[in-house]
């Protein structure tokens, strides 16, 4: 397996753990739901406020920014990102370094 192929297996694999996790995290999401109503309700866990409500809303906020991490952030922001931006500063750099050298050059012929 030649170095390319092994980035693209490692990307996919990272992905796919990425996925398995959001699973995890949604499946934990239902439960810990469903558990969080019938400590409030069933076993009057603090029965005079409805607090599983605003549990499982900030579970929920929780869950939709792990969603837009592994769905849209990290979808664009990939390692083919990381790749160009790091080749793009490194010819930026480049182009400062030889303007900087035909400048010293220049000024060593005056």
């Amino acid at each position: 397996m030649d170095n390319s192929q092994h980035e693209l297996y490692e990307y996919a694999r990272d992905r796919i753990k990425q996925k398995k996790f959001l699973s995890l995290h949604l499946i934990l999401l239902v439960i810990g739901s469903l558990f969080f109503f019938v400590a409030n309700n069933w076993l009057s866990l603090y029965p005079e406020t409805n607090w599983w409500i605003w549990a499982v809303t900030i579970w929920g906020f929780i869950f939709l920014f792990h969603t837009i991490k592994v769905f849209i952030t990290d979808s664009f922001m990939n390692k083919n990102w990381e790749r160009a931006q790091i080749d793009k500063l490194m010819l930026k750099q480049t182009k400062k370094i030889e303007q900087l050298n035909n400048d010293l050059e220049n000024s060593k012929e005056q």
